[in-house]
Formats: C-alpha cells, structure tokens, sequence
C-alpha cells in the first residue's frame, strides 16, 4: 500500500488573478448620478427593468472610469438578493478604488427601502476594509433614478 504524503504537491492548487483593463479612452467616466443612469441603461436589458429587480456595481479606477460593471443578483418582483463577497472578489480582481451601487424599482418607485439602505450601510462599511470608497448607489426604473448622494443618505 503506498503512504499518501500529507503535502502532497499535485493536491495542491495554484490561485491566480487576472484581469486586463479595458483600454483607458473606452472607459466611460461617471461625474455625477446622471452620468450613472446613463452608463447603466446602456448595458442592461431595458425590458427587463419593469419584470423584476436586479442589482449591478460598477467598478472604478482612480480617475472615475468604469473598469466593469458587474450584474450582482437577480431577484423577484420586490426584492433582490445581494452576495456582497461576490462584490469585493470583483474588487480584488480589478483592482477598484471605487464602487457604484445600482439595482432597480419594478414597481416604478424610486424611494429606498429600509432594506436598500441597511444593505448600502453594510457594503459602506466593507469597503473600508479594503480601501475603495462607495460613491454612489442609485436606483433606476424606466422613467427616472435616484441617487442615495443626491437624496443626502450617503
């Protein structure tokens, strides 16, 4: 019977993080909530917005350019659920200093829920760890947006 070594080296498996920004002049750059809302709705499905709620980041370098926008969670028609360890891997892997929260209103409310602001408090708070700033979260639907810093609860 052959003795299985305790490190044994072909067990073991390598991690690595890869990632290639996008080039710089295609990187759109957001200045305001504005400038979010119209990032957004161009890389989502608009006739998804009024069917149920979906929730993005999006990533950013230094200078306020969009290294990615990632699609977080899909959910229901009143809620959705947000897996804040898959944010902060996209964090890690992009090497982001900044961090845009966005999801959807179906019901074409724009006002945050209680759950919207516990879960903005909470992501708030896990980016200090890891030194990146939330700028923004806003919340779309098919007429208009809202923005936690233009409304002051951020």
């Amino acid at each position: 019977m052959k003795e299985k070594k305790i490190h044994d080296p072909t067990s073991m498996h390598e991690v690595a993080i890869v990632y290639k920004r996008p080039l710089f002049d295609t990187m759109p750059h957001i200045t305001n909530s504005e400038d979010v809302n119209s990032i957004i709705k161009e890389v989502v499905d608009l006739n998804t917005l009024d069917l149920k709620e979906f929730f993005w980041v999006l990533l950013l370098n230094n200078g306020n350019r969009v290294l990615g926008i990632a699609e977080i969670g899909r959910g229901d028609t009143k809620a959705v659920t947000v897996n804040v360890k898959e944010i902060f891997q996209l964090v890690i892997k992009t090497n982001a200093v900044g961090l845009v929260l966005c999801h959807n209103h179906p019901s074409g409310i724009l006002k945050p829920s209680e759950a919207d602001k516990a879960m903005t408090k909470k992501i708030k708070e896990a980016s200090k760890l890891f030194s990146v700033s939330l700028l923004d979260h806003v919340i779309i639907t098919s007429e208009d947006y809202y923005s936690f810093v233009d409304g002051g609860l951020i």
